[in-house]
């Protein structure tokens, strides 16, 4: 079956919290799709054999991602300016940190809950926070928050929305087409990175 559905039939209530747990608590969470996976995990729970009761989703996630968001942050706080400069933030590309920077600039201490609407976002907002040493209670108080209006609220989407019977009925495209709003993004962005090195590695070639 399809990627999402298939990791949410497989590792079920656990694997859910693991993998929105990683999205910021370690830096290659830009990979999963995790607004996907909380859309697809609310419409499986609407089914008539649910996976898993939606009181456990609506209370889980935002705690697995609110916690991600504390191991993220503290990464960023210890380890400071070399974690910019790693491998993960090479792949993920200096455009990105620069929304983030943006964000801080722009909106402040409130960026902790907008980011996680925003998709890679979200990923280095709490690693930025540690560096900058942003006040830990101002980034726990917007980050609780944001996971709670984000987790619940698209986990809460997609259950109400599986109640329907014409997305009950069609749910597998629904899926495709969730699954296909991350899976396009992150590809044209390793097609951007790829595309940059040829292009750098040529221009390293041309005889001078």
């Amino acid at each position: 079956m399809f990627e999402v559905e298939s990791l949410i039939s497989s590792f079920g209530y656990i694997g859910i919290l693991t993998v929105i747990f990683m999205e910021t608590g370690v830096l290659i969470g830009f990979i999963f799709p995790g607004d996907t996976l909380l859309f697809t995990a609310g419409i499986m729970a609407a089914t008539d054999d649910p996976f898993a009761p939606l009181w456990t989703l609506l209370l889980g996630i935002p705690v697995a991602a609110a916690v991600g968001d504390q191991v993220g942050y503290f990464i960023g706080r210890r380890f400071g300016p070399p974690i910019l400069r790693s491998r993960p933030m090479q792949w993920i590309g200096p455009t990105a940190l620069d929304k983030t920077n943006w964000f801080f600039d722009r909106y402040g201490p409130v960026t902790v809950m907008l980011a996680r609407f925003i998709g890679v976002v979200r990923t280095l907002t709490p690693v930025v926070a540690g560096v900058a040493h942003m006040n830990h209670r101002a980034f726990t108080f917007w980050s609780v928050l944001g996971c709670a209006i984000w987790g619940a609220g698209i986990t809460a989407l997609g259950y109400f929305l599986g109640g329907i019977p014409f997305v009950q009925e069609y749910m597998e495209i629904f899926i495709v087409l969730g699954v296909a709003s991350v899976v396009v993004p992150v590809a044209v962005k390793v097609g951007q990175i790829l595309w940059n090195r040829w292009r750098s590695g040529r221009r390293t070639d041309e005889p001078r």
